[in-house]
């Protein structure tokens, strides 16, 4: 998607050639104008899916799943890392641990919105190694779903996290692919367009 790779030239800030910071349009600050044009992207690549739901995970998932789901017209899920009063019963649960942040956490989400009736896109922020995906994978086929693909704004295409999720035979579709963060420099992979 190339307004999202201007932007990422633009505005983002690599931290080392493992990180990229994307705090002003994406996760901390966000581009309403931007998250609009992803949550189309997305809703153009699944468009023929029959989504039911989207699931994804608090909290920088959530802005460009609930545009996807706006253009889908589809609920959004997001799986909760911390420990809330009112999400108690049928919890669906997974543990995942947090490149950025150096964590482990409980996600978790309610039995109740999800059926085996359901096909569900997975829509996250970044995909890395590949953690949160496979933690919300793991929820969605608890509750019996099935994931029809896995959505990514960013993906860091020199970690695993893709290779790891296709070989589960899972549908990656990634809206900007990074090659590399070395010296600095946000390089992008070529796809070849067919």
């Amino acid at each position: 998607m190339e307004a999202l790779k201007r932007k990422i030239a633009e505005d983002g800030i690599v931290l080392s050639d493992q990180v990229l910071k994307v705090d002003s349009f994406l996760n901390h600050q966000i581009d309403p104008v931007l998250m609009q044009q992803i949550g189309r992207e997305f809703a153009r690549r699944f468009e023929k899916d029959e989504i039911t739901k989207i699931v994804t995970i608090e909290s920088s998932g959530i802005a460009p799943a609930v545009m996807a789901g706006l253009e889908l017209g589809v609920p959004v899920i997001f799986a909760r890392k911390r420990k809330s009063l009112t999400l108690t019963d049928d919890l669906l649960t997974a543990s995942v641990y947090s490149f950025t942040k150096k964590t482990e956490s409980q996600i978790a989400i309610s039995g109740n919105h999800l059926s085996k009736d359901d096909r569900v896109l997975i829509i996250d922020d970044f995909l890395a190694n590949g953690q949160a995906a496979e933690g919300l994978l793991s929820i969605v086929k608890q509750a019996g779903a099935a994931v029809c693909g896995i959505g990514i704004v960013i993906e860091k295409s020199f970690q695993p996290g893709r290779d790891e999720l296709v070989k589960k035979g899972c549908r990656v579709e990634s809206l900007a692919r990074i090659q590399s963060l070395e010296d600095g420099k946000v390089t992008f992979v070529q796809e070849v367009r067919s």
